[in-house]
């Protein structure tokens, strides 16, 4: 038994593994043939560029066109697990984290996108975009702050 979860919990770090970059939903924004709630993979490892890729498209966003990087959490109660499952649920409360990322297109129009990034990729991510553009991320309010902070 523990033999065969040891090998599950392998298998799926290398599946994990196989993709550079962190995990994010497309919440929206400017991109063309990107819909909503499409799952893509942000890259901050590249020198010059941001890499975004999604299901059979890819781009890249020069990090000297990114001129907005901005963290903002939405914070919500848990009523329907509440209502079904217990209501301890709604003591605990669902922080949902935004990135919004601002840039200049090559014909030179303002685009914007909205990732809804998790809970445990998105200080990595900010601290490397910030990095990598030169600019400081903007915080929605304070609670935003200490969740990007840490």
């Amino acid at each position: 038994m523990k033999r065969c979860l040891l090998l599950l919990l392998a298998l799926a770090a290398l599946l994990n593994a196989g993709e550079p970059g962190s995990r994010v939903t497309y919440a929206g924004g400017t991109m063309p043939g990107v819909k909503a709630r499409s799952d893509l993979r942000i890259d901050v490892l590249e020198d010059n560029n941001l890499k975004v890729s999604g299901r059979g498209s890819s781009f890249t966003i020069p990090y000297h066109d990114i001129n907005t990087l901005e963290y903002g959490l939405h914070v919500s109660r848990r009523y329907v697990e509440g209502a079904l499952i217990s209501p301890v649920f709604l003591v605990a409360k669902k922080r949902t984290h935004f990135l919004t990322i601002g840039y200049t297109d090559a014909s030179g129009n303002q685009q914007a996108m909205i990732l809804e990034v998790g809970k445990g990729e998105i200080r990595p991510l900010l601290v490397s975009l910030e990095a990598r553009t030169g600019r400081r991320v903007e915080y929605q309010d304070e609670e935003a702050r200490k969740a990007g902070k840490g």
